[in-house]
């Protein structure tokens, strides 16, 4: 596997229903949002890496099993998607015992990976390391190394890093547009940002040997969901609206993308990958 041309393509397996006033009162689409993702890897011969919370793997074991089964790899994205700084250090032992119990009850194998939701490892939460560390997880894919609205560590840098001696820190691909630095190939930014930004912040991963990183979620391709106000936006009804925006191309835009000689492989075999490096 080349190093330069890697695209880290995941899914955050969620439900974008869960922390939402009725949440439940509109369509279950988990499943059969998933399976388009699960498709369209098929049909490119591509396995990837799907960050689970647990109470998904409690609900849908048998999406689970079809992901592994699949040949794809399950990490951990916490228990019910709560900011790691809202958990504590030891909510979030509390939390990480939880959802691996759940995800090994699904069928999901061993887990040595974690994605903090909302990227909120942060300077003020590096204590997740060594938490992380205690479960024997090998790494993370956790830290937006930019100055955001809701969560960001502006000064990690965009290479990976050693954390507490043990976890490696993959950080989130950014580019800078306009006056901002996003995340450049994650799910509403993937879908509203000009593809020649885009491509052209791809080109510089693959010159500077750097992967490419990028995060979905089923709702990221789901244009038959009623719509509602998100949860974790604060109300924002402009964010809310870009909640909704361009789902119907997100795979033709992803097709796209794929023509750049990118391959996608797990988290997993890229940290493989680094450490015979």
């Amino acid at each position: 596997m080349k190093t330069n041309n890697t695209f880290l393509f995941s899914v955050d397996l969620e439900d974008a229903r869960e922390n939402v006033h009725d949440g439940h009162k509109y369509q279950d689409r988990v499943v059969e949002t998933t399976l388009l993702y699960l498709n369209w890897l098929k049909k490119n011969n591509s396995v990837c890496t799907f960050f689970s919370v647990g109470k998904i793997a409690e609900k849908y074991p048998e999406l689970i099993k079809e992901i592994v089964m699949r040949g794809h790899e399950i990490a951990c994205h916490t228990y019910s998607h709560t900011p790691i700084d809202k958990l504590g250090k030891d909510g979030f032992k509390s939390d990480l015992e939880k959802t691996l119990n759940a995800l090994s009850k699904s069928g999901a194998g061993k887990i040595i990976g974690f994605r903090a939701p909302v990227f909120s490892l942060t300077e003020k939460t590096q204590w997740a390391y060594e938490v992380l560390s205690e479960f024997d997880f090998v790494y993370s894919s956790s830290v937006l190394p930019a100055k955001n609205p809701l969560y960001g560590w502006k000064n990690f840098g965009n290479q990976h890093k050693i954390m507490n001696g043990k976890i490696i820190e993959i950080p989130m691909t950014v580019g800078k547009f306009v006056h901002l630095t996003l995340p450049i190939a994650g799910g509403i930014y993937f879908r509203v940002l000009p593809k020649i930004f885009l491509f052209n912040e791809i080109k510089k991963c693959i010159k500077n040997n750097r992967p490419v990183l990028s995060y979905f979620h089923p709702y990221d391709a789901d244009t038959g969901q009623e719509k509602f106000m998100h949860s974790g936006i604060n109300g924002n009804k402009i964010y809310n609206y870009l909640m909704y925006y361009n789902r119907k191309n997100l795979f033709s835009k992803l097709d796209e993308v794929m023509k750049m000689d990118l391959t996608i492989t797990t988290y997993s075999n890229y940290i493989n990958t680094l450490l015979k490096a």
